[in-house]
């Protein structure tokens, strides 16, 4: 049996998922991110403050910025679930799936990147000016 799941689509009450539904969905797909990274051969990534923020930060902005985030995550959702899936099948028959693997990772980043753009840096994540 397979301990990682493949399934980003996690289940919530109506008013929870509304409350915390894009924060689950980020962690969900974080943690996909991180089962193709190993099966990739790369370390895991230790996620930057704009990554972290970016639920509670476009929740915050509300209106376009919002729905684009919830679209894009759906987008990514759909790529990422079938493309673990096959990862992991492919390395389920003793065939090594670093390669695929690489390019789902690089797609994802990319994907990703996209959609932290969406909302402005957190505080922890400005660089500080010298005093």
């Amino acid at each position: 049996m397979n301990a990682i799941p493949t399934d980003l689509h996690p289940s919530a009450s109506a008013a929870g998922k509304a409350r915390k539904g894009l924060s689950v969905r980020w962690a969900a797909l974080h943690d996909a991110a991180e089962a193709v990274a190993a099966l990739a051969g790369i370390a895991p990534e230790r996620p930057s403050a704009a990554v972290r923020d970016f639920p509670a930060q476009v929740r915050d902005l509300g209106g376009w910025k919002l729905e684009l985030a919830r679209s894009g995550i759906d987008d990514l959702t759909a790529i990422m679930q079938p493309g673990l899936a096959a990862l992991l099948a492919v390395n389920a028959r003793g065939q090594s799936a670093a390669a695929a693997a690489q390019t789902l990772w690089q797609e994802f980043l990319a994907a990703r990147n996209a959609l932290v753009r969406l909302a402005p840096a957190s505080p922890a994540s400005k660089p500080r000016r010298p005093a």
